[in-house]
């Protein structure tokens, strides 16, 4: 029988945590069965033991209005929430979204990419919110054995570079670990797996502006392996990650990217991309995304999401239906857009995330499947609304027969392989 690590019992992750007038109060658990068994473990013990690793949220400024927070108010991964579920540590994403790739677009995005990086330097230092911020796989396992809880920083888009590589050694300086090259939108490093839409000419960015990695995107790459950093693939051109993992000397992540063969939306992972990441080592993080989990076989769903474009003017000539709404200008017409989508999607399932799940695992297997959830950028489905109930989730593979062993694994034993791996072969 698995041991169980000597960790506080944490009552909370039984329940439901409710914001009421400046207090925590509990509510009925929306965990299907924490007390299901491998023999003599529970799921709960199964999940305190295990280092529960979400690897992708955005940051959540304070004080900054947000369309992503929980119905609170507050960040989906606030230490509360943390807690409550379990979850003991969660890489925090520097991420900016499309600009300008001009002096001034570049500025702007390292401008917040900065600010991003002192509101998560501030939530650790307040000693109230009892967590680290970790900047090596040690540091991470010590915070577990601790009781504490840990953020990881990470970044995303290289359009906070403009187009210099030197800034990603001055972000590995402040602390970050891992590294994506896109978001929406190419830049000058790579390309994305999403294009932009123009609104000044009405037409897309090119499918492939550099054919995968710009030669400053190779150069990126070698740098990162070379400080011992994890590269994050989330995000990027098929291409561009297919030569990312050719190129890696070490295993590499997606944060937070779904199964393109059963919810076909780029961002997703081909089998192809799939299968390289199995074969390299890396890990691919299943995100708690409606709109990346959704039955994309469904004719009639997708007739659903078309008509909802059609309603709001955008282009149907793309494969990509649901995504795609940063191209409506008029913030209430795109208000009503996403709306549309999100009544015809549903509220999404931890049914639908674990089939994700249990798809790359039987191709490539469980030592390469992790969760990243998106928390604070859209994500968040019935039964897996926010951190506090990241149990379900341990509920969920226990039922489908995963051992305590490989749901160790998927929660963050994979995470850390390839963060400790990754650091063990910098070059500095």
């Amino acid at each position: 029988m698995m041991a169980i690590a000597n960790r506080s019992p944490a009552p909370v992750l039984a329940c439901l945590l409710v914001l009421l007038s400046g207090g925590w109060s509990c509510a009925e658990p929306a965990t299907p069965d924490p007390d299901a068994t491998q023999g003599e473990v529970t799921a709960l013990e199964i999940h305190q033991a295990a280092l529960v690793v979400d690897a992708h949220a955005d940051i959540e400024i304070p004080g900054r209005p947000s369309r992503y927070a929980g119905a609170d108010g507050l960040s989906r991964v606030a230490p509360d929430k943390m807690r409550a579920g379990g979850v003991d540590a969660v890489v925090m994403a520097v991420a900016v979204s499309p600009g300008p790739r001009t002096a001034e677009g570049y500025a702007a995005a390292r401008a917040l990419a900065d600010e991003k990086l002192a509101a998560v330097t501030a939530l650790v230092a307040d000693s109230s919110n009892n967590l680290i911020l970790a900047r090596t796989a040690d540091e991470l396992e010590k915070a577990h054995d601790e009781d504490k809880g840990a953020l990881i920083l990470g970044f995303q888009n290289a359009l906070i570079a403009g187009t210099d590589p030197t800034v990603f050694d001055e972000f590995y300086d402040a602390g970050v670990r891992v590294f994506a090259l896109t978001h929406m939108g190419h830049n000058a490093f790579a390309d994305s797996s999403r294009p932009l839409f123009n609104g000044a000419t009405g037409e897309y960015e090119p499918d492939a502006e550099h054919g995968g990695l710009s030669q400053l995107g190779k150069t990126a790459i070698q740098r990162l392996n070379a400080l011992g950093a994890v590269i994050d693939v989330s995000q990027l051109s098929k291409e561009a990650t297919l030569q990312v993992l050719s190129m890696s000397t070490a295993p590499v992540i997606a944060s937070h990217s779904n199964v393109q063969q059963l919810s076909n939306v780029r961002r997703n992972l081909s089998d192809e991309e799939i299968d390289r990441m199995g074969a390299t080592g890396g890990v691919i993080h299943i995100s708690a995304f409606k709109g990346y989990l959704f039955d994309s076989s469904d004719q009639e769903l997708d007739r659903s999401i078309r008509n909802a474009r059609e309603v709001a003017g955008i282009a149907l000539d793309y494969d990509y239906p649901f995504e795609l709404y940063w191209e409506i200008e008029d913030p209430a017409v795109q208000s009503t857009f996403l709306t549309a989508v999100s009544g015809v999607l549903g509220p999404g399932s931890v049914e639908d995330m674990l089939n994700h799940i249990d798809y790359v695992v039987q191709r490539v297997g469980v030592d390469h499947v992790g969760i990243g959830n998106d928390f604070n950028h859209g994500s968040g489905i019935e039964g897996y609304v926010d951190a506090s109930e990241a149990l379900n989730i341990t509920v969920g593979l226990l039922e489908r027969g995963y051992s305590a062993e490989d749901i160790e694994k998927v929660w963050g034993g994979n995470f850390l392989r390839v963060f400790r791996e990754a650091a063990s072969k910098a070059e500095i």
